[in-house]
Order: C-alpha cells, then structure tokens, then sequence
C-alpha cells in the first residue's frame, strides 16, 4: 500500500467523541450513514422530546472507542463482526442487536476522468485506488475480500491508498489524489464529483450487513426508543430512498 496512506490514517489516533449534554441519546454510527441519520434524528425529534447526537465514524474505530469506555448509547456498524465483539465483551445485550441494512459495493472515478473501467481488473491500469482502510474499515475490508475472491488483491494492493473510512476514501477520488475508489453505493449516489464505473454485483461480494443495538451500559429508556425507530417499516423508507437495502425484520 502507498506510504502516504500513513498521513491519511494518523486522524485515527485522535478520534474523540462528540461532546454532548448529559441527557442526549449519543448513536455510534459508520460513516456512510451520515447523512440518512440525520434525516431520521431530526424526523423523531421533531415527534419526541429527545434529542439525538452522533458520531459518525470507520465501525472499527468506534468499536475500540466503545470498548475503552466512550459514553455511547448505541451502535449502528457497517460490520456485523465489530457488533459480535461488543456482544462477547458484554457491551451489548444478547438478542437485542438486529440486522438492518445492507449495501452495494461500487468502483467511482472523478467524474470527468476518461478513464474506463468496465471490470475490476481494469484497475489493474492504474496507479491509485482508494479504500477505507482495508485491514479494518468495514468498506475497505468488503473491497479486499472481493477483490480477493477475483485474484486481484495481490496485484493490486501496492497501488491501494488506505484512508479512515468511507467517506475519506470517496473524498480522495472527489480530490483526484486517487484515479478510482471502492466504496458503498450510497456514498457514490451523495457526491456531484465522482461517477459510478462499475456496480459490485451483489452476488459477488461479501455479505453486507449493517447491524444495530443499544449498549448495555446505557440506562436512557430513550436510547432503545431510538433504536426501536431505527429499526422499524416507519425507517425503511428512509433508509431506501437514500439508496440502502433494507433487510427483512427477524
């Protein structure tokens, strides 16, 4: 992987959580939620005398953040396995994670850019490719997979800039500081600087889940409130219309 990647991974170090009041429900969420959160938080506020704050972030860094004692009152991963984590640790109740969404992996350009990919090993031509951080972040930890399963890891992992999440990895390709990206679907459908060169058939790429809970320090009746809203038909569409799968209830 290219050695500028250090500078794009140092933030890592010095992630810290929001600072909120003592009585708001605080939601660690994985970054490519952003902007689909908050839409829901300010949709239940306004019905609701709560209010909601996140933090949004790679789910493998805001599972460490849990684990060292960050006052989160929910989890929202892009990684189911960063979910079962908190569970065996006792951060999470047994039986009251749900899977909720899922996603679709797509390779982007700068949207001007002549560059033609019509497979993924195309990007065998390239220089530059950012990833989420492929040895943690859930985005990037999908894309190795895949391009694993294809054969194309090893060839291409020199050319792999890594960054802190999903959103890093969309900016750097909106930036031109890299030629291509692998990201989620949704990423690609907020930014007006990238467009679509391939779409990650579903059936080829690892399983995506996106998987929710509240934790179990958490004494604020609120908190799993709002997780049961995140969770329920009266969310799903919502989360559809800024392009996420909702998986079925169960």
């Amino acid at each position: 992987m290219k050695p500028v990647a250090l500078l794009i991974l140092a933030p890592i170090l010095f992630l810290r959580p929001p600072a909120v009041a003592a009585d708001d429900v605080l939601v660690f969420a994985a970054a490519s939620l952003t902007e689909v959160l908050r839409e829901l938080g300010g949709s239940y506020e306004m019905a609701h005398a709560d209010h909601i704050a996140f933090n949004f972030g790679a789910s493998s860094d805001l599972a460490r953040q849990i684990t060292a004692g960050a006052p989160a009152d929910a989890f929202f991963s892009a990684d189911a396995a960063r979910m079962e984590e908190l569970e065996q640790a006792g951060l999470v109740d047994r039986g009251e994670r749900r899977n909720v969404l899922s996603n679709v992996l797509v390779i982007v350009v700068p949207r001007d850019a002549k560059t033609t990919i019509s497979e993924p090993s195309d990007l065998q031509t390239l220089r530059t490719i950012a990833l989420a951080n492929p040895e943690a972040a859930p985005a990037g930890v999908y894309a190795k997979k895949y391009l694993g399963s294809l054969g194309l890891w090893e060839p291409l992992k020199a050319k792999v800039v890594p960054t802190l999440d999903v959103r890093a990895a969309l900016a750097a390709v909106e930036a031109e500081h890299a030629e291509a990206g692998i990201v989620y679907a949704t990423d690609a459908a907020i930014s007006k600087k990238v467009r679509v060169a391939f779409r990650v058939p579903r059936e080829q790429a690892p399983p995506i889940v996106y998987t929710l809970a509240p934790l179990a320090r958490s004494r604020k009746p609120a908190a799993r409130a709002f997780v049961g809203f995140l969770a329920s038909q009266g969310a799903a569409a919502t989360y559809e219309r800024h392009g996420f799968i909702v998986l079925p209830a169960g």
